[in-house]
């Protein structure tokens, strides 16, 4: 047991093969034998320390109070941190200074980091000076700055003020200025009207408190100035952007974006980052004749991609195919013969064309005019007509409209409502003699008032119609009175209305006849 354990200590100093006394014992050389060029390495580094050492001593490192130094951590304990700045004694830092999160808080520290430290006394009685971490930090910042100024890196900081001539920031703890004419919601005329200008200020005002992206275009430490862009931030970030979606987007997929502007052939909108067309052709299933009268500035809306030319940078968008055809589910909802409300839309040689709901349009031919009717009167863009549907072709997208049938339609429910009304007035006037027998009914009496006077004549031999005037006077009266004996009395024995009428009729039928004859 205890040579093997003498065989394992034997090998613990094998992990440093640089070891002289190693080399020895692998090689199996004696000491005698070793090669001298090690010794003579290790001779001339600890020449070259011994020279740095004494250079460091000759020009010893002069500090004081408000200056800001770079150290590395050579000790952490629970009270301090031990910092190396490069003086006889090292620096220390207390904990109790330290943030409580981000960087600089006691969890974030690590040995042998660097770290930019604040001195507060350049040196103690005891020999140490005492430094700060979270006075260093705003020199920290400026360094940062400095670093994303070079490389042209996008930042973002916080609107805290504003004056009238632009926004100021907060940068990581230092102030910034975003001038007027670097802000990206102010139109030229806002901008040369400045912030003494009411609207300039409200809106300057409006921003306090936000989030921008901003990228730094000066720099000077000395002066504490930093000036900042949102216009170039916004510019680069949206080129890079574009890049990104250019290589993301395919055919048919289904993204959401803002409308950005309005032009006569279609919208733009946003996608986050770049700019897709809808043409006006894609904007809704129904007509449009300009893009403003479905969409707005600054309304989210769902798209389908069409196209990406990578080429030309190019993206084609479509907000209807977005949507469900309307044209895919119209006979579930419509049937011929229908009465609609349909809103004219546009007017054409033969005829006009109308809407009865989004995506959904007819045409209403010339001959489906109410005849009679000047179609310059009914037909103008915006009108709404009572329409009824002819016929329905979903797969070609035509529907047949009548403006005639439907007119025709009302008409007779118009005349229809008088007739009834008549025949309520009627029946009314003959129940005051349901008790009594009833005679022959006005319909039936009708008929055979009108046989009876022409065959007064049509039944009288020639030889007769030279009799005197007083025998036909007489024959008339007579036949009068039989026609009209059987008509219904009112409760007074008097004739009513209509009986006066179809005597009065009678009369003047037998007076022409007579006159005609003589």
């Amino acid at each position: 047991m205890q040579a093997q354990k003498h065989g394992d200590l034997s090998t613990m100093p094998a992990e440093n093969t640089k070891s002289g006394r190693v080399q020895t014992m692998i090689e199996g050389n004696t000491p005698q034998g070793h090669n001298n060029s090690n010794t003579e390495e290790v001779e001339e580094l600890n020449q070259s320390e011994m020279e740095a050492l004494l250079a460091a001593s000759a020009n010893p490192i002069s500090i004081k109070r408000g200056d800001v130094v770079e150290g590395v951590i050579v000790r952490i304990d629970q009270d301090e941190i031990l910092v190396d700045i490069g003086l006889k004694s090292e620096g220390v830092l207390s904990t109790k200074e330290l943030p409580t999160s981000g960087y600089g808080s006691f969890n974030e520290l690590r040995l042998n980091e660097k770290v930019l430290v604040f001195i507060i006394q350049p040196e103690t009685s005891e020999g140490h000076a005492v430094l700060s971490l979270k006075r260093a930090n705003t020199e920290r910042q400026w360094r940062i700055a400095e670093e994303q100024y070079k490389n042209g890196e996008l930042l973002k900081a916080r609107v805290i003020d504003y004056n009238k001539g632009g926004l100021i920031v907060d940068v990581a703890g230092i102030r910034g200025f975003v001038p007027i004419s670097q802000i990206l919601n102010l139109k030229r005329e806002e901008v040369a009207a400045g912030g003494e200008n009411q609207e300039t200020a409200a809106k300057l005002q409006s921003m306090k408190d936000k989030e921008l992206q901003l990228k730094i275009i000066e720099i000077n430490r000395a002066r504490n100035r930093l000036i900042l862009s949102e216009r170039l931030a916004v510019q680069e970030w949206r080129q890079r952007r574009r890049e990104e979606l250019l290589d993301e987007l395919k055919p048919g997929d289904i993204r959401k974006g803002v409308v950005s502007n309005l032009a006569n052939f279609g919208a733009f909108v946003d996608l986050g980052g770049a700019d897709g067309l809808v043409h006006i052709s894609q904007l809704a299933w129904s007509r449009v004749n300009h893009p403003s009268e479905v969409l707005h500035v600054g309304q989210e809306v769902e798209v389908q991609v069409l196209s990406v030319d990578k080429d030309k940078k190019k993206i084609a968008l479509s907000i209807k195919r977005a949507e469900v055809d309307p044209w895919t589910t119209v006979e579930q909802r419509y049937t011929p013969g229908q009465l609609v409300t349909g809103v004219v839309t546009k007017i054409a040689p033969f005829g006009a064309f109308a809407r009865i709901e989004d995506g959904i349009e007819g045409l209403i031919h010339l001959s489906e005019l109410t005849p009679g009717t000047d179609p310059k009167t009914i037909l103008h863009e915006g009108a709404q007509l009572q329409l009824r549907i002819l016929r329905i072709d979903a797969e070609r997208r035509r529907l047949g409209l009548s403006l005639r049938q439907a007119d025709e339609n009302e008409s007779k429910e118009g005349a229809a409502t008088p007739a009834a009304e008549a025949s309520k007035e009627s029946a009314a006037s003959a129940a005051p003699a349901a008790g009594r027998e009833s005679g022959p009914s006005l319909a039936e009496t009708t008929p055979s008032l009108e046989s009876a006077a022409p065959s007064l004549h049509e039944h009288t031999p020639p030889a007769k119609r030279s009799e005197g005037k007083s025998e036909r006077k007489e024959r008339e009266r007579h036949a009068e009175n039989s026609l009209l004996s059987s008509l219904p009395t009112g409760d007074e024995g008097e004739m009513t209305a209509m009986a006066e009428a179809f005597r009065a009729a009678a009369r003047q039928r037998t007076k022409e006849d007579t006159e005609a004859s003589e």
